[in-house]
């Protein structure tokens, strides 16, 4: 006779896997691993004491860049050429006569890189409401201009020297191309087959389930949420969704941008409060696709950002893609309503506010001594 006993499932100790519909994959969850003795890499923590003007620094106002150009005395945003952009309009085409094997066709697009700020001591979670709102109206009227012609238009941002961000400063990247890259190409294909299905952009059924369950729920507002998505594979990923039903960041209405100005400030400050260090991330923006396909139904899609950070355990220890990742499938450790209720629990007051009002408020105490 069998000792064995039968045993529930419970998300948090047994390994599982999860369906992503947005990429048509799988993610391997093994909760229990968070268990195990960690004796791996240790990151040095990111430089704290970055000067608000570096005269070596290419992003900061009035500075010469390594192509000779001068940038502008800015006081907001600010918009250039990439000196060293991987796209190009004027690329030859590689021709039609190729072996099936050895395929290639012609990519040709442009690279801006937007500065958010003047200053390199702040990021967007510090930054004044009305800043943010300008960084959003900006993206909004680069995806307007490029996305007359081009089909994509990617918005994204490399946060942090371990994301490989080589300058201190706030700031992005705007790459259109005369293609549709891979990852939206993929995406587009799985929200349209569900719309095709379901007759519900998958989105946004998705942020109403979500936001009625809640336990994946980081932030939210009446126009806006932010989740640690079912199928997320970094540890503290999130995706940002708008509830009503919207294409293009184009599309916003002037309240949505400041609802949204609101909840990054607010997302982003819980990242940097969680190990108590300006978070490192990848962020970028998805939305229907542009230039010919401007004239096309594309109701199936819904604007969104995907946060990709790489931290696990501490501000010294990063998740790693590697092994089985790359050979087999994508594999997490904790679970996303772990990674969830950890961010939502995190005060909304930036740690670094919180340390000037201590110390104004030591070194006040002192002065009456």
């Amino acid at each position: 006779m069998s000792d064995n006993k039968e045993v529930s499932f419970d998300a948090k100790d047994h390994q599982h896997l999860r369906y992503n519909p947005l990429r048509d994959t799988w993610v391997l969850v093994s909760a229990h691993r968070m268990k195990r003795p960690w004796a791996g890499q240790v990151e040095k923590p990111p430089e704290e004491h970055i000067p608000r003007y570096d005269p070596g620094n290419p992003l900061c106002p009035g500075n010469t860049r390594a192509n000779g150009k001068v940038n502008s005395h800015y006081d907001s945003t600010y918009v250039f050429e990439n000196d060293f952009p991987a796209l190009q309009p004027d690329a030859p085409d590689p021709g039609s006569d190729q072996h099936p094997l050895f395929q290639s066709k012609a990519a040709r697009g442009v690279c801006k890189v937007m500065c958010f700020h003047p200053w390199s001591d702040v990021t967007l979670p510090l930054m004044k409401m009305h800043e943010v709102v300008k960084v959003i109206d900006k993206w909004a009227g680069l995806v307007e201009e490029l996305g007359a012609t081009y089909p994509w238009v990617q918005i994204f941002e490399n946060k942090g020297a371990m994301m490989g961000c080589s300058n201190p400063h706030p700031h992005c990247q705007v790459w259109a191309s005369n293609f549709l890259p891979n990852e939206p190409a993929l995406s587009d294909r799985c929200q349209r087959s569900y719309y095709q299905k379901h007759g519900e952009p998958m989105l946004q059924q998705y942020a109403r389930q979500e936001a009625e369950r809640k336990e994946r729920v980081v932030v939210e507002s009446p126009d806006w949420l932010a989740v640690v998505p079912y199928w997320a594979t970094w540890p503290y990923q999130t995706l940002l969704l708008p509830r009503r039903h919207v294409l293009r960041i184009t599309d916003l209405t002037t309240e949505e941008r400041e609802g949204l100005a609101d909840i990054m400030r607010r997302l982003l400050t819980k990242y940097d409060n969680l190990f108590e260090i300006s978070f490192p991330y990848s962020m970028g923006w998805h939305g229907a696709p542009t230039g010919p396909h401007l004239k096309e139904d594309n109701s199936h899609w819904q604007l969104h950002a995907h946060y990709y950070p790489p931290l696990l355990r501490s501000a010294m220890v990063k998740k790693f893609m590697v092994g089985y990742e790359m050979l087999a499938q994508e594999q997490r450790d904790l679970t996303p309503e772990q990674a969830a209720e950890k961010l939502r629990n995190l005060p909304e007051e930036h740690y670094k506010n919180r340390e000037n009002q201590e110390k104004g408020g030591k070194e006040k105490e002192d002065g009456g001594k």
